[in-house]
């Protein structure tokens, strides 16, 4: 797609955060209604869910934004300087706040308190750990791909949480917005504020470790931009 504005942009991420937020929080109110006491049940629909959506919302909205919908991807691309300072701001703060809208309005469509604050303690190395493993591979699925099968990230983002929603100890946040909303959620897939902080650390970490293997694994294009520039100067 050609000639996609700023604001357009801006609001496929918007959007596109707030609609993955409502199915995170969502199919977690519904699992633990329905589950009769079976967490892993609960789990289950969970993770289906929420990697379905994922699949659903890069595919619409990639051609529009990216579909970062995550402020560590939107930090790894401007590292890669594939955004500018400006717009990567931007498109952190479009994040934060779709994915606040997005909980709300579910809280709202099941008649509960619009703001919460989530009583699951999340802490622990083990957990900061398990979430450094969740977002460097989430990170590292989304920039290999991309270089090397474009067209099948929606189906491995959305495979990849999937899987590491039951693989991590963490139960794989990797997302900044997604910890911070899920903050303000007393509900299955909550997190009690005062260890979203560290969650956050462990997301930056893990998403710096992928970019730098994935830089390992393509470090020809660096020698090559290296190259380029001797010429010039030459």
């Amino acid at each position: 797609m050609k000639n996609i504005s700023i604001v357009q942009r801006l609001g496929a991420e918007l959007l596109g955060t707030a609609l993955l937020l409502a199915v995170i929080i969502g199919s977690g109110i519904v699992g633990d209604t329905l589950d009769n006491g079976n967490v892993a049940i609960t789990l289950l629909a969970h993770s289906l869910a929420v990697g379905a959506i994922l699949v659903v919302l890069i595919a619409m909205f990639g051609p529009v934004s990216g579909a970062h919908f995550n402020p560590v991807v939107t930090f790894v691309f401007w590292l890669k300087k594939d955004i500018t300072t400006e717009h990567a701001c931007y498109y952190i703060l479009c994040q934060i706040l779709g994915a606040l809208i997005g909980v709300f309005l579910v809280h709202l469509s099941f008649e509960q308190d619009m703001i919460q604050y989530a009583q699951t303690v999340r802490t622990g190395y083990g957990k900061y750990i398990g979430e450094v493993i969740a977002t460097f591979g989430l990170v590292f699925v989304i920039l290999f791909t991309l270089r090397t099968n474009p067209t099948y990230i929606p189906a491995s983002v959305g495979l990849y949480i999937f899987a590491a929603i039951w693989f991590t100890s963490s139960g794989s946040f990797a997302n900044p917005a997604v910890a911070i909303a899920r903050g303000i959620s007393d509900t299955f897939t909550g997190i009690r504020f005062s260890d979203v902080p560290m969650f956050i650390v462990a997301e930056c970490i893990g998403a710096f470790c992928a970019l730098m293997l994935y830089k390992f694994f393509f470090i020809e294009d660096v020698t090559s931009v290296l190259r380029n520039k001797q010429k010039e100067i030459c």
